[in-house]
């Protein structure tokens, strides 16, 4: 049965069980048997939790047997990044300071919408440390490994996410993305990935990295997965005030209503500067089924994220303050310097990237006036090989770590909504780079449906890999 299913995407597995031609318990022990085998290699899952799997699959099995209607996403198996809390466990954040906390009283509220939808919890994905990173290159809990190539970097900082998804582990995961911790990995590892609007979805129960710019949302294996997720995800939740989800918008319905009539520009400038040959074309290559042909500036890209960078650095640094000063030395090594110079920035600097904030928001949303839809490459390369120091960039040497987000950062502090879409552009020695379809506030559903496009088209799509 576990052969069967390999290469069924979550929408077919999903299917399949609410007909009866699988059960759900055959999914979640065939999902469990493909982490058994391949997880040794690409290092994606830090913890398994077969046991709660398997009753929420035989949960799912009972109710078809008593002729129930089911949910969605019912038997899906997923998995959470290690930030999210799950009921009875440590939420680590990929630390060891953490390990001495008290488990979870019960599941973060993202986790209980997506159970209440029916999804499978496998376990938990890596992640850098505190998700201040773009590799996870994780000292503590070891390097996850892209699938498509084993010696490259799956992203971050949700790449156990990203990872797990492209390997076949799981269908769906629920990661997190503050400068492009979802759509960096989405890239990397050629899956497909939601960051919605800023306070679309509740972050209760979730550990924060940055409060002001952190985001959650789904990765998945197909858009329908993509959508389907976070249709079930929506919903208001009055005991998180930064979630401003004051009604839900169903999407999965709408995916299908074509690109006909809307507006897609292309994000030229600081987009092309930043972005090298492969790249650009894989933008080129979604433009061409979207229509998309004329090219406009984003204001103040690079000033975006520089306040980026402050906001994350000086809110970082506070948070962990307290444990910089007495337990330093516990800090993941890659991350620990970025995180005190963040606790050390003057407080003047943070208060004027903030204000700045607030009119950069203004000049980003005035763009979808005359757009609906704009387009720009995901990441500057393709993953780069693990351990790597140095990126380059159209012949500049750029450091690794910081540079992998410098066409995500500027998105991420306006809030806007953004779909991370696959393709596999030449010369990248057969790896993925993502194109972002960056909608306005609140259109997720736009994004959506231009991904469900190049996803009809086959100009976005996985490739399987066998590990």
């Amino acid at each position: 049965m576990a052969h069967e299913m390999r290469g069924m995407t979550s929408l077919a597995l999903v299917r399949a069980i609410a007909a009866g031609e699988i059960s759900a318990r055959e999914a979640c022990l065939a999902s469990v048997a493909r982490i058994r085998a391949s997880n040794p290699a690409i290092n994606a899952f830090t913890r398994c939790c077969t046991a709660r799997a398997l009753r929420e699959a035989e949960a799912i099995d009972a109710r078809r047997a008593r002729g129930e209607r089911l949910p969605p996403l019912a038997g899906l198996p997923y998995a959470v990044k290690d930030l999210f809390d799950v009921a009875g466990e440590v939420t680590h954040a990929g630390s060891k300071l953490n390990r001495q906390h008290r488990p979870a009283a019960q599941d973060a509220f993202l986790v209980a919408r997506i159970q209440a939808g029916g999804a499978v919890l496998l376990g938990r994905l890596n992640m850098d440390e505190y998700a201040y990173g773009f590799t996870t290159e994780n000292t503590h809990y070891g390097a996850t490994r892209n699938p498509h190539d084993l010696t490259r970097s799956a992203g971050g900082s949700s790449g156990g996410c990203g990872a797990a998804v492209a390997a076949g582990q799981v269908g769906m995961a629920l990661g997190s993305d503050t400068n492009g911790s979802i759509r960096v990995p989405a890239s990397f590892c050629g899956i497909w990935g939601l960051k919605p609007t800023f306070g679309r979805l509740s972050r209760r129960g979730s550990y924060p990295f940055v409060h002001s710019i952190d985001h959650l949302g789904p990765m998945a294996d197909s858009v329908e997965s993509l959508a389907l997720a976070y249709d079930v995800l929506q919903a208001p939740d009055p005991l998180d005030p930064g979630c401003h989800a004051l009604r839900v918008q169903p999407v999965g319905s709408a995916l299908q209503q074509g690109i006909e009539g809307l507006r897609v520009g292309l994000l030229g400038g600081y987009f092309d500067e930043h972005a090298t040959a492969s790249a650009r074309a894989a933008v080129r290559s979604a433009a061409q089924v979207l229509g998309a042909n004329d090219q406009l500036a984003w204001p103040d890209a690079a000033l975006g994220r520089a306040a980026a960078f402050i906001i994350s650095a000086s809110e970082g640094g506070s948070l962990h303050l307290q444990d910089l000063r007495t337990q330093v030395q516990e800090f993941e090594p890659l991350s620990v310097d970025r995180f005190i110079a963040g606790a050390l920035l003057p407080a003047a600097w943070y208060l004027r990237a903030q204000r700045f904030r607030q009119s950069y928001r203004d000049q980003v949303n005035a763009l979808f006036r005359h757009w609906d839809l704009l387009l720009a490459p995901a990441t500057p390369v393709a993953a780069p090989v693990l351990g790597s120091e140095w990126l380059d960039i159209n012949g500049t040497s750029m450091p690794t770590r910081a540079s992998i987000g410098l066409l995500t950062q500027p998105i991420s502090l306006a809030g806007c909504p953004v779909v991370a879409a696959p393709i596999w552009p030449t010369g990248t020695g057969g790896l993925p780079i993502a194109v972002q379809i960056i909608a306005a506030p609140w259109r997720e559903d736009l994004a959506l449906r231009a991904a469900w496009a190049l996803q009809a088209a086959g100009c976005a799509h996985l490739k399987p890999v066998e590990i």
